[in-house]
Protein backbone atom coordinates (compact mmCIF):
# COMPACT_ATOMS: atom_id res chain seq x y z
CA UNK A 1 0.00 0.00 0.00
CA UNK A 2 1.64 3.23 -1.11
CA UNK A 3 0.98 6.19 1.11
CA UNK A 4 -0.26 9.47 -0.28
CA UNK A 5 1.82 12.62 0.18
CA UNK A 6 -0.54 14.03 2.81
CA UNK A 7 -0.30 10.77 4.80
CA UNK A 8 3.50 10.89 4.64
CA UNK A 9 3.50 14.51 5.81
CA UNK A 10 1.31 13.60 8.78
CA UNK A 11 3.58 10.67 9.66
CA UNK A 12 6.67 12.90 9.39
CA UNK A 13 5.07 15.30 11.84
CA UNK A 14 4.30 12.43 14.25
CA UNK A 15 7.83 11.07 13.93
CA UNK A 16 9.48 14.38 14.75
CA UNK A 17 9.42 13.73 18.52
CA UNK A 18 10.34 10.03 18.29
CA UNK A 19 13.71 8.62 19.26
CA UNK A 20 15.26 5.66 17.41
CA UNK A 21 13.76 2.38 18.63
CA UNK A 22 16.34 0.19 16.89
CA UNK A 23 20.03 0.96 16.50
CA UNK A 24 21.96 -1.13 14.01
CA UNK A 25 25.45 -1.87 15.35
CA UNK A 26 28.71 -2.82 13.69
CA UNK A 27 27.44 -6.36 13.06
CA UNK A 28 24.89 -4.94 10.64
CA UNK A 29 21.53 -6.52 9.87
CA UNK A 30 20.92 -10.06 11.01
CA UNK A 31 17.73 -12.16 11.39
CA UNK A 32 17.27 -11.34 15.09
CA UNK A 33 17.49 -7.62 14.37
CA UNK A 34 14.94 -7.92 11.55
CA UNK A 35 12.63 -9.73 14.01
CA UNK A 36 13.13 -6.90 16.50
CA UNK A 37 12.23 -4.33 13.84
CA UNK A 38 9.10 -6.33 12.91
CA UNK A 39 8.10 -6.47 16.57
CA UNK A 40 8.62 -2.71 16.98
CA UNK A 41 6.58 -2.01 13.84
CA UNK A 42 3.83 -4.32 15.06
CA UNK A 43 3.66 -2.47 18.36
CA UNK A 44 4.30 1.14 17.27
CA UNK A 45 3.63 1.17 13.49
CA UNK A 46 5.89 4.24 13.08
CA UNK A 47 9.50 3.85 14.20
CA UNK A 48 12.93 5.35 13.72
CA UNK A 49 15.96 3.16 13.00
CA UNK A 50 19.53 4.40 13.38
CA UNK A 51 21.58 3.04 10.49
CA UNK A 52 25.41 3.22 10.42
CA UNK A 53 27.72 3.78 7.47
CA UNK A 54 27.89 5.99 4.42
CA UNK A 55 24.92 6.90 2.25
CA UNK A 56 25.20 3.85 -0.04
CA UNK A 57 25.54 1.42 2.87
CA UNK A 58 22.65 3.06 4.72
CA UNK A 59 20.34 2.93 1.71
CA UNK A 60 21.21 -0.73 1.13
CA UNK A 61 20.37 -1.60 4.76
CA UNK A 62 17.16 0.45 4.63
CA UNK A 63 16.11 -1.36 1.44
CA UNK A 64 16.80 -4.71 3.13
CA UNK A 65 14.66 -3.67 6.11
CA UNK A 66 11.81 -2.50 3.88
CA UNK A 67 11.90 -5.70 1.83
CA UNK A 68 12.04 -7.96 4.89
CA UNK A 69 9.27 -6.18 6.80
CA UNK A 70 7.00 -4.81 4.07
CA UNK A 71 7.26 -1.37 5.66
CA UNK A 72 7.44 1.93 3.81
CA UNK A 73 10.18 4.55 4.14
CA UNK A 74 8.72 7.83 5.36
CA UNK A 75 11.98 9.76 5.45
CA UNK A 76 15.72 9.47 5.95
CA UNK A 77 17.61 12.25 7.62
CA UNK A 78 21.29 11.58 8.12
CA UNK A 79 21.66 8.14 9.67
CA UNK A 80 18.05 7.95 10.90
CA UNK A 81 15.36 6.24 8.84
CA UNK A 82 11.69 6.62 9.72
CA UNK A 83 9.61 3.65 8.60
CA UNK A 84 5.93 2.82 8.82
CA UNK A 85 3.90 -0.34 8.61
CA UNK A 86 0.20 -0.23 9.42
CA UNK A 87 -0.94 -2.91 11.84
CA UNK A 88 -4.47 -3.94 10.78
CA UNK A 89 -5.12 -5.41 14.24
CA UNK A 90 -4.39 -2.16 16.03
CA UNK A 91 -7.35 -0.05 17.14
CA UNK A 92 -6.96 3.48 15.74
CA UNK A 93 -8.50 4.96 18.92
CA UNK A 94 -5.67 3.41 20.99
CA UNK A 95 -2.80 5.06 19.09
CA UNK A 96 -0.08 6.56 21.27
Amino acid sequence: MALEDRQKRALKAQAHALKPVVIIGHKGLHPNLIDEIRSALDHHELIKVKVPGGKDTMMQMIEEILTATGAELIQRIGGIATIYLQNPKRNRADQT
